[in-house]
């Protein structure tokens, strides 16, 4: 009975059958996405009868096709256009398809003979992506699961690249430091506290207009130096979370090399602009990091989770996780670089890298730069319109596809954070339009990231026509 359910459950005709039923159901959600303007983007649900309806529906006999449905019923919809809220983007279809081919093939990538083509095909991937960096061509990089790791990743080199300390064999030193934007994102402190190092560790940078001061970067090291600690790291934003600002990656980075701090970019979101001629200038500069972060599930089409983790000196990206060159070393002395584990926190990793060579091969970068200069074109767009309404207020002036903006009718701010959490809160359970709040200079606005291509500027303008119904 058991090798006849293992027989039914790898029939090949049963996988092909059900295959094509699912991306039957995908492509008709798809369309359903784009041309049908009563579907909602989220249905919403309380966290508690979500979770009892699929602990319900565990016991229930249905067929798989329609598990499939269920869940696309249940889930929060990122290829509709009012999907205007989280920074995952809406994956390009073929790179499911391509996910898809990972996922079943399962070609874990700790050691070369496990996983082949994906070890070959990532590195082509990072080689395509530091082209744009422009460094040298000692430079390096790997493919890990998502920002938080790349962030931690890049840090843990960072740390162990500090001429005084080894480290990996001696353990932490209290004295060390790393200094952040007042607006980096919680990961980066999440990460540096992992390192163990503590909240004395973390020197946050005064900000201006939501970028690093580059003007206080001498005090402020005088002050960590005065308080006993050594700065080995600082993070830029580039762009950060809540307002999508990019720090002056230029000034940033002669300040480190000036005193020999490692200089990494928090690219995450923002990272991507490194392949628009448009864009680009945001991130001036970049060539003089030593590290650099950039997701492909954010601005890059991919789906989640992707990140590329860059190193200028390539050699030092193997020294995130060990200091010992014996470890590293094939028998003619030289970089294992095809067997992974020795330098990402995952040691069996997915692979990572085909849905994004897969892109490339058959978009180009004009794929990628079309889709980061029409979000970021549309943020500006509608950053103007607000300026334009009454009673409508941006943030600040977006530089990505971020726009943080509010409703400000004359009430005192107590009452114009409740009214702005309550309207956020009101479009959630309607489901039209999915955005978030955040808080900007302890005030609440409302914040969109322009994710899906196909949201155009008719789109957010019903978006404000909602907001003046809804208050």
């Amino acid at each position: 009975m058991t090798k006849d359910l293992l027989k039914k459950a790898y029939d090949a005709e049963h996988f092909r059958e059900e295959g094509h039923k699912l991306v039957d159901l995908i492509a008709d959600y798809l369309s359903k996405c784009n041309n049908n303007p009563d579907f909602k983007v989220m249905p919403w649900m309380e966290p508690m009868d979500q979770y009892q309806d699929w602990k319900d529906y565990m016991h229930k006999d249905d067929d798989i096709l329609s598990f499939y449905k269920k869940f696309l019923d249940h889930a929060n919809h990122l290829h509709h256009p009012k999907y205007i809220g989280h920074q995952v983007v809406p994956p390009l279809p073929v790179a499911a398809l391509s996910d898809l081919m990972a996922t079943f093939s399962n070609n874990g990538m700790a050691i070369y003979e496990m996983g082949p083509a994906s070890t070959a095909i990532e590195r082509n991937v990072i080689e395509w992506l530091l082209d744009f960096v422009g460094w040298n061509g000692n430079s390096n990089g790997l493919i890990t699961s998502g920002g938080s790791l790349g962030n931690l990743t890049a840090l843990l080199a960072a740390r162990q690249n500090f001429p005084e300390y080894d480290i990996w064999e001696n353990g932490v030193k209290s004295e060390l430091a790393v200094m952040v934007s007042a607006e980096s994102h919680y990961s980066v402190e999440r990460s540096i506290r992992i390192m163990g190092l503590g909240s004395e560790s973390i020197i946050k940078l005064p900000v201006i207009d939501h970028r690093i001061d580059s003007n206080l970067l001498e005090d402020e090291l005088v002050k960590a130096k005065e308080n006993g600690k050594k700065v080995f790291a600082l993070i830029g934003n580039a762009c950060s979370t809540s307002t999508g600002t990019y720090d002056d990656i230029d000034a940033l980075a002669d300040f480190c090399n000036k005193h020999k701090i490692w200089f990494h970019i928090d690219g995450a979101h923002g990272g991507a602009a490194i392949i628009s001629e448009k864009y680009k200038h945001l991130i001036n500069g970049v060539q003089k990091a030593d590290s650099v972060v950039i997701d492909f599930h954010k601005m890059m089409l991919t789906p989640a989770l992707t990140t590329a983790v860059l190193f200028k000196d390539g050699n030092k990206s193997y020294e995130s996780f060990s200091q010992k060159a014996a470890y590293l070393l094939d028998k003619k002395g030289e970089i294992k670089w095809y067997d992974g584990a020795g330098r990402t926190v995952e040691c069996t990793k997915k692979a990572m890298g085909l849905k994004v060579y897969q892109m490339i091969k058959f978009y180009g970068r004009e794929l990628f730069e079309s889709y980061l200069d029409t979000t970021y074109d549309l943020a500006k767009e509608f950053a103007k319109y607000i300026e334009e309404i009454d009673d409508f207020e941006l943030a600040t002036q977006p530089d990505a596809n971020i726009v943080c903006f509010r409703v400000n009718n004359g009430q005192n701010e107590d009452e114009l954070n409740a009214m702005n959490a309550s309207i956020r809160a009101k479009l959630l359970k309607d489901g039209e339009f999915y955005i978030v709040q955040t808080n900007v200079d302890d005030k609440v606005y409302l914040r969109i990231t322009i994710m899906n291509p196909f949201t155009t500027l008719d789109t957010l303008k019903e978006l404000v026509e909602k907001i003046k119904t809804i208050n």
